[in-house]
């Protein structure tokens, strides 16, 4: 069990003393993980419906920076290099020996066992590995941050792909320091009411941008996925580096900003946030069923079907975070 609490940190952190447990970023998780799985059961028919297509935008804007962001904050305390590949190599492995035969064996799917390129949503295991790794030494460099940035905005121009996932550990690692960097303290200055309604606000008129504004229509929303470059987003030179810029920007903002709002007490549902790896992993099954052997996802189109969708992903969370489920990728955790 001690072993599991290591790649909780993945998406949930380490057990603490139950009256110093941050039920703020139980809670954070819980949202995000929610978004996790809707952004992926919506995908297939984001083009069909409107508020499908701005949803999508709405999620990829901070979704994953934010976790990102909680990952670091909880990897502040780097673990030892075995434990690291027990917690999170080892996994890795196993996880992309069940997603290749699911697909193969069950989804009549072509592809390989290719290691070097996750599958679906295990890129995340990988780039953990590599931003604790790396995050002790980024952080003796002076102007650390400034350079990660850097670096996410020059990352656009090579033509890497899904290889080892390298465009997205170079492109969300300034989030990953930014976390181990971040003194949650800070926040009780934040936290009041003028702080809640700004915060509050900015989501507001995000929102509202993006339901009304077309602007934004004649990009694609990967630009927040860090895994395309400029040329396979069709954006030139000036304007790749520009726009993953803005993107920065705007994730940032939303990652401080729902910080504000967010609940800080324990909720009822607060302990979704200690289950989300069994969710993450196991939604990703479901959706590569549902996705290859059926045509209802991708048929999603009037608002009430919408709403079904959705709903279905939320109740889809709550199964996946039961006992059964997380047992399973306890025993994973501990496969040596």
């Amino acid at each position: 069990m001690k072993e599991f609490c290591m790649i909780q940190t993945v998406f949930c952190c380490q057990k603490r003393p139950k009256d110093k447990r941050e039920y703020l970023f139980d809670n954070y998780r819980v949202l995000l993980i929610i978004l996790v799985v809707i952004g992926h059961f919506i995908e297939p028919s984001v083009n069909n419906n409107p508020y499908l297509y701005e949803l999508k935008w709405a999620i990829v804007a901070f979704h994953m920076p934010a976790f990102i962001f909680i990952s670091g904050y909880f990897s502040k305390q780097i673990p030892s290099l075995f434990k690291m590949i027990k917690s999170l190599v080892i996994p890795y492995f196993a996880y992309e020996i069940i997603y290749y035969l699911l697909y193969v064996l069950v989804l009549d799917k072509s592809t390989g066992l290719y290691l070097a390129r996750p599958k679906f949503t295990l890129w995340y295991l990988m780039a953990l590995f590599a931003w604790r790794l790396l995050a002790p030494l980024v952080r003796r460099i002076p102007f650390h941050m400034p350079l990660a940035l850097l670096g996410g905005l020059l990352i656009g121009f090579t033509e890497l792909g899904n290889f080892l996932s390298i465009p997205r550990i170079v492109y969300f690692f300034p989030f990953f320091l930014a976390g181990m960097e971040f003194d949650s303290s800070c926040l009780t200055k934040f936290r009041t009411r003028k702080g809640y309604a700004g915060a509050l606000a900015f989501i507001g008129a995000f929102t509202i941008f993006l339901f009304t504004d077309k602007s934004h229509h004649s990009l694609s929303h990967k630009i927040f996925y860090g895994r395309y470059s400029s040329t396979d987003l069709e954006l030139g030179a000036a304007e790749g580096v520009l726009i993953r810029l803005i993107c920065y920007g705007i994730s940032f903002l939303l990652v401080y900003m729902f910080m504000l709002v967010l609940p800080s007490e324990k909720k009822p549902y607060s302990y979704l946030g200690q289950r989300t790896m069994a969710i993450y992993i196991f939604h990703g099954i479901i959706y590569s069923c549902l996705k290859y052997r059926t045509t209802i996802l991708a048929s999603v189109q009037s608002n009430f079907e919408v709403l079904l969708l959705i709903a279905f992903c939320i109740g889809l969370v709550f199964v996946l975070a039961s006992r059964p489920f997380v047992a399973i990728t306890n025993k994973i955790a501990n496969l040596i």
